[in-house]
Order: structure tokens, then sequence, then C-alpha cells
């Protein structure tokens, strides 16, 4: 039972930092791919995100 309250007291603590960040001004959580689009590299190469233009890659 003690892992429990402590599971979801360690769940509580994430959820409520990520909140206060929110309030904060600090903007959206990034998900793995839209952190990567940020990168001087671009997404990875498996990304179902990535975009093909005239076979050539946008990133």
């Amino acid at each position: 039972m003690l892992e429990v309250i402590l599971a979801v007291a360690i769940i509580a603590l994430a959820v409520g930092g990520l909140g206060l960040g929110l309030l904060l001004g600090r903007g959206p959580v990034l998900t793995t791919c839209s952190a990567a689009a940020n990168r001087p590299e671009g997404r990875c190469a498996d990304c179902p995100l990535r975009r093909r233009i005239g076979g050539e890659d946008t990133r």
C-alpha cells in the first residue's frame, strides 16, 4: 500500500511541476519529436513527421 501512495505522490509532483511551468509562462511541454525539430541537425531519419518535398528532406 505504501508503494501505491508513493507512486501517486511522485506522479502528482510531476504533474504539479508541469502545471506550474505552464502558469509561469514557460510554454507547453515539448514531445520528443517537437523538441528534435529545434535541433540544428533536424529530426531523426525515421521520424514520421519528417516531410519530403521534391526529393529533399525538410527539417
